[in-house]
């Protein structure tokens, strides 16, 4: 399925010592731009009795504050701007349903970097001019959309702007118009995969040959469910409104063992999540990144909450970070084991007869805290098949993650779709 590897760009052929030279100077000129131009910035850098000129390596960047959601949050709407209104060329945000939503702008110039780094990471999947790409992503304040969208014209594509929602006709355009490549949370995906089923199509008689997840984790099982029903080479994406939006790092289709970062743009850190101590290159810990060559709003060390960690470069000469599958703000804490979703997603999908849906229901049992494993039959499974499968589960979790949960298989179709991020955990406590 995989194609040859595509030719590289002039920052795709950077030697690690070049790459780095590029960086600190790119960095070293983001610092001074937040210091100068944005007011919170100049008060954290003050606050730790540091100025930019004190960074004079990449290893100096350790020394200098973090940033959080919440210190966007209360800069809302405009505060961490860096240039005149009269610059920005666009705005995104965030949902804000936990609180207000993240504000991001942009200039003309970011927003060419922007559809840059995402042509590459298409290019990078196995995309190619004259391909046709369809977006599934949501368009509006989202990144995802838009972003994909611009990316994939940069590179000289042909998009399909289908947007979210609207499933049976997306499936019809898909036959109709015959695009290479699709761009799509893996959870809608598998939406998708469902009406072409419905509809009497074998998803593996579809035009497609790539398909670019991203924008919630996903599991390798997940990885090969939609590669063995679509028949199709399914690589990962990465990126957060805050940092840019889609393409800060990407899979290669030639290797598929994680995310290249885009590191002459975006610079990346793994940290402690409890200390903040930036831990070396192959230990697990959250992801922290400054942007390089943003105009509008430069990001200092952000903090994403991501779960990952950085390993040396393979198809690329960027370090690649491994894919992400858990946030420190995901996790589950039940009597005292730390669970994650994407831990159950790989229990589920090994599973026979289970279909890849399921939420994690969180309920209160007396002083306790109990969690259900709510997940969908395959269509035809039988009773004592599906009370087999229920047991299952329930033993691999125990075994395997160390706590003991609830499982109910329900009838296919039973669990609500999402056209955007699939919501995993519900949390049904009071009190």
């Amino acid at each position: 399925m995989t194609r040859m590897p595509p030719q590289l760009d002039a920052g795709e052929r950077l030697d690690r010592r070049a790459l780095g030279a590029l960086q600190l100077e790119r960095l070293q000129d983001t610092l001074l731009h937040a210091y100068e131009n944005v007011p919170f910035h100049r008060a954290a850098f003050d606050k730790a009795g540091l100025r930019p000129d004190d960074c004079r390596s990449l290893a100096d960047l350790a020394r200098f504050p973090f940033t959080g959601k919440d210190d966007l949050r209360a800069n809302y709407p405009f505060g961490m701007f860096a240039v005149e209104q009269s610059e920005v060329r666009r705005l995104h945000a965030s949902s804000g349903t936990t609180g207000l939503p993240t504000v991001v702008g942009y200039t003309e110039r970011d927003l060419s970097m922007w559809a840059d780094v995402v042509a590459r990471s298409i290019r990078a999947a196995g995309g190619r001019p004259g391909d046709k790409v369809h977006v599934a992503y949501g368009y509006g304040l989202f990144t995802g959309g838009l972003g994909a969208h611009y990316g994939a014209e940069r590179l000289g594509c042909t998009v399909i702007p289908a947007s979210g929602g609207m499933t049976a006709r997306q499936v019809r355009l898909i036959q109709d118009f015959r695009p290479e490549i699709i761009m799509v949370t893996p959870s809608y995906m598998l939406t998708l995969l469902e009406e072409f089923e419905r509809q009497g199509v074998d998803p593996r008689t579809t035009s497609l040959r790539v398909g670019v997840f991203g924008a919630e984790p996903w599991t390798e099982e997940m990885r090969r469910e939609i590669e063995e029903r679509f028949a199709i080479d399914a690589v990962d994406i990465y990126g957060l409104s805050e940092v840019i939006g889609p393409g800060v790092a990407q899979e290669c289709v030639e290797t598929k063992d994680g995310l290249h970062v885009w590191e002459d743009h975006f610079y990346p850190e793994v940290v402690d999540p409890v200390t903040g101590e930036v831990l070396p290159d192959g230990e697990r810990g959250e992801l922290v990144f400054t942007s390089l060559t943003k105009e509008a709003m430069p990001v200092i060390r952000y903090r994403t909450r991501d779960l990952t960690r950085l390993l040396p470069g393979t198809a690329r000469t960027f370090r690649r970070m491994e894919k992400v599958t858990g946030r420190s703000d995901d996790m589950v804490i039940l009597r005292g084991v730390n669970l994650f979703p994407t831990q159950i997603e790989e229990i589920v999908l090994r599973t026979a007869g289970i279909a890849p849906h399921f939420q994690l229901r969180l309920t209160r049992e007396g002083r306790m805290d109990a969690l259900t494993v709510r997940a969908e039959a395959r269509a035809g499974t039988p009773p004592e098949r599906r009370e087999a499968a229920a047991r299952e589960i329930a033993s691999a979790v125990k075994d395997g993650i160390g706590v003991s949960v609830g499982v109910d298989i329900v009838d296919p179709e039973t669990i609500e779709r999402s056209v955007g991020k699939f919501k995993r955990i519900v949390d049904l406590r009071t009190g």
